[in-house]
C-alpha cells in the first residue's frame, strides 16, 4: 500500500478530521469518501491478483485496514481515520450482492464478452475524451447487472464492482495510474485543486441553485409529513433521550429494518399468547409470531439491545417497534420490541443437552462437521463484535442457549441484552457483573473488570461444552466445572478422553483437529487473563493458520471451592482475594462479595 504515500492525492479534507454526530454522517463525509476511493486501489489490485472483488475473510480485512491506517499515519494524518470511516466487514466477500458476483469468473459468466467496455476503458484515461467513453460504457454495464440482479438496493454494490473491474482488470496502466485514479476512482489529485476555472464555478453555482430549490421543496413536503407523524416521532425522540451510555436506536446505512405497529405484533403473536412463548433472554421474553406475509419471526421485548450490528453469524434483526406503556403507578415508559428472524433449529443447548421432555427422535446428536462449523461461526461473530465495529462490543453472555441455529444448522449469536460498548481510553471497564455462572471469567466475576478477554473465556467454555458433550457445570456429588475436568485430563496426557463419544464414530472426524479445538477451548478459558488469546488469534488457531502455543500452567493459588444452593444457576467459584491471580494488573483487589452477580438463565 505504498501508493498511499506516492500517489499525489489531495488529503486536505482529512487533515483536521473529527467524527461527526452519527456514524452515517461520518462515513459519508468528504474525508471518508476520499479514503474509500483511495482504498479502492487496494481492492482493485487484489481483484487483479486474486480474482476476488472483495477480501476473503474478516481477519484479512482487518489486517489490510490496519496497514492502510499505518500509511495514512505516516503522512501525519489522524490515527482514527480508518476506524471512523470503515467497517471491516463491508469489504469481506459475500454472495448476496450485485448478481451474486464474487470473482472474475462470476463476472464473465453473468456478463459475457465485453469488447466495447475493454476498448473504451483499456487506454490511458487521463485523456478526457477517453474518460467520457469509459464512463459511458461502465454505466451500461452497471445497468445490465442491475437488470440481472433485479434488486435496486444492490445498485451501489454493482457501481463499486464495475469500478474495481475497470481499474484492476481492464485498464492497461493499472489502478494506481493517474487516469484510473481521476477518471474511475474519482479521487481528487493535488494537481487538480488549483486548476478550477470559471466554467467549473458556473457549473457548481447552477448545481447549488438547483439543490437549494430542491431542498426547499423537500422541506415543505417533510414538514407536512412531520405534522401527520408528530406523535410517533415525539415518542422516538423521547425514548432516545433515555439511552445514556447504551446503544442508540439507529439504522445502519446498508440495513433495511421495518418499523412495525404494536398492533401488528399483537396480531402476529396472538396477543403474546403463552402458547407462542419460546424462551427468555437477558432482559425480556421471546415469542414466536407469524407476519401477514407468512414469514416466521421471533418477537422480543427488551430495554437495551444492539440494533445497528449486521453480520452473517448474528441473529438477523428484521424490524422494531417503540411504544409507550403505562405501569401500575400510571407512569409511562418507552419499550422497544425487536423482531428477529425465527431460528427453526432452536438453540445450541437444545441439541447438546436435550431435556427429558424433548423428543429424542427429532433431535439427533450433532455431528463433528456441525460442531466444528458452529464453533467457527461463533468465533467469527465475536471477531466482528471485538474488531469489526468501533467501539468494540462485549457480549457478556456467550453461552449455549444464546447461540441459535438456523435452517442450515449454522451458528448465530443472539441476545444482546447484557452487551456493553468498550471504552477506547481504558484497558478494561469496571462495571456491575452480569452473565451466567459457569461462563463468567474469574476476573470479571470477582472484580467487575470487563475486557474482550471476558468474552473469550465464555467462548472457551462453549468450545469445551461442544467438544465434550458436557455442561459447563455439573451438580452431581462428584461433579466439577468442565474447565477443571478437561484441564486435569490434559495434564495427565489423556485429553482425548474428553471428546464426546457420540461424534467419534463420524466418518468425517479427524481426531487431531478435534484435539486442537479442545486445546483452543482450554487456552481461551484459562484462568489468567494474559494467557488467553484474542478472539482473532483464537480463530486463526481453530482454522489452523497459526499453531496453538504451549498452554501456561495455572497459578498455584488456583485452589478454590464452590458455593451453591442446590441449583447450577447459583454457583460461583471463590478464591482468596488477597492471593487472587485473576485481576487485571494495577487494580486494587476487592472482596468478591462486594459486587452482586446478575445471572440469566
Amino acid at each position: 500500500m505504498n501508493y498511499v504515500q506516492t500517489v499525489p492525492w489531495n488529503s486536505s479534507s482529512c487533515q483536521n478530521f473529527q467524527p461527526l454526530a452519527s456514524q452515517y454522517q461520518t462515513r459519508t463525509s468528504p474525508c471518508c469518501q476520499t479514503l474509500l476511493s483511495l482504498f479502492g486501489i487496494t481492492l482493485a489490485q487484489n481483484l487483479k491478483k486474486n480474482s476476488l472483488f472483495q477480501l476473503p475473510n474478516l481477519p484479512t480485512s482487518i489486517s489490510c485496514l490496519q496497514h492502510f491506517q499505518s500509511n495514512l499515519t505516516f503522512l501525519s494524518l489522524p490515527n482514527n481515520l480508518v476506524s471512523s470511516c470503515f467497517d471491516p466487514f463491508q469489504f469481506v466477500i459475500t454472495p448476496n450482492i450485485c448478481a451474486h458476483i464474487q470473482n472474475i469468473e462470476d463476472w464473465h459468466t453473468r456478463l459475457g464478452p465485453t469488447a466495447q467496455l475493454n476498448n473504451a476503458c483499456g487506454p490511458d484515461l487521463a485523456d478526457p475524451n477517453q474518460c467520457r467513453k469509459c464512463v459511458a460504457e461502465g454505466d451500461k454495464v452497471q445497468q445490465r447487472f442491475l437488470s440481472i440482479d433485479g434488486n435496486d438496493s444492490h445498485s451501489l454494490d454493482c457501481f463499486y464492482f464495475t469500478k474495481l473491474y475497470l481499474a484492476g482488470v481492464v485498464n492497461e496502466l493499472g489502478p494506481a495510474s493517474i487516469g484510473v485514479i481521476s477518471c474511475i476512482l474519482i479521487l481528487m489529485l493535488n494537481s487538480q485543486v488549483d486548476s478550477r476555472d470559471g466554467h467549473r464555478a458556473l457549473v457548481l453555482g447552477l448545481i447549488v441553485a438547483s439543490l437549494t430549490f430542491l431542498v426547499i421543496m423537500l422541506l415543505g413536503l417533510g414538514f407536512c409529513f412531520w405534522c401527520t407523524k408528530r406523535r410517533s416521532v415525539e415518542n422516538l425522540l423521547a425514548y432516545a433521550d433515555l439511552q445514556e451510555q447504551s446503544f442508540s436506536l439507529r439504522l445502519r446505512p446498508n440495513a433495511v429494518l421495518t418499523w412495525f405497529e404494536f398492533e401488528d405484533l399483537l396480531m402476529a403473536t396472538n396477543n403474546f399468547s403463552p402458547q407462542n412463548f419460546i424462551g427468555r433472554g437477558g432482559f425480556g421474553l421471546v415469542y414466536k409470531g407469524i407476519l401477514p406475509d407468512g414469514s416466521m419471526v421471533a418477537v422480543k421485548s427488551e430495554v437495551e439491545i444492539v440494533s445497528n450490528l449486521k453480520h452473517r453469524n448474528l441473529v438477523p434483526l428484521k424490524g422494531c417497534c417503540v411504544v409507550d406503556e403505562e405501569d401500575e403507578n400510571h407512569n409511562f415508559e418507552y419499550r422497544r420490541y425487536l423482531v428477529h428472524e425465527y431460528m427453526p433449529n432452536g438453540s445450541l443447548e437444545d441439541h447438546l443437552f436435550p431435556t427429558k421432555l424433548d423428543n429424542q427422535n427429532t433431535k439427533k446428536s450433532l455431528t463433528w462437521p456441525q460442531r466444528k462449523s458452529i464453533i467457527l461461526d461463533v468465533a467469527n461473530a465475536l471477531v466482528y463484535l471485538h474488531f469489526g465495529v468501533q467501539p468494540a462490543v462485549f457480549h457478556r453472555d456467550i453461552k449455549a442457549t444464546n447461540i441459535l441455529l438456523d435452517a442450515d444448522m449454522r451458528g448465530r449469536v443472539g441476545d444482546f441484552g447484557l452487551a456493553k460498548r468498550s471504552s477506547e481510553s481504558m484497558s478494561h471497564l469496571n462495571t456491575k457483573v452480569a452473565g451466567t455462572h459457569g461462563y463468567v471469567a474469574p476476573e470479571y466475576a470477582f472484580y467487575g473488570q470487563l475486557t474482550e478477554k471476558s468474552d473469550v473465556y465464555s467462548f472457551g467454555v462453549v468450545i469445551l461444552e461442544i467438544m465434550c458433550g458436557r455442561k459447563a457445570l455439573e451438580m452431581s456429588p462428584s461433579g466439577t466445572p468442565i474447565t477443571d475436568w478437561v484441564w486435569s485430563l490434559m495434564k495427565s496426557g489423556n485429553i482425548g478422553e474428553a471428546l464426546d463419544a457420540s461424534m467419534l464414530g463420524d466418518e468425517n472426524c479427524a481426531r487431531n483437529i478435534m484435539e486442537r479445538f479442545l486445546l483452543v477451548g482450554i487456552l481461551c478459558s484459562h484462568v489468567m487473563v494474559a494467557s488467553r488469546p484474542t478472539i482473532l488469534n483464537a480463530l486463526k488457531m481453530l482454522e489452523g493458520d497459526i499453531e496453538v502455543p504451549p498452554i501456561p500452567d495455572r497459578p498455584l493459588t488456583h485452589g478454590h471451592y464452590v458455593l451453591y444452593s442446590g441449583s447450577s444457576d447459583n454457583i460461583i467459584h471463590v478464591t482468596d482475594p488477597e492471593q487472587d491471580p485473576y485481576a487485571t494488573a494495577g487494580t486494587k483487589p476487592q472482596s468478591p462479595f462486594d459486587k452482586p452477580l446478575t445471572t440469566t438463565k
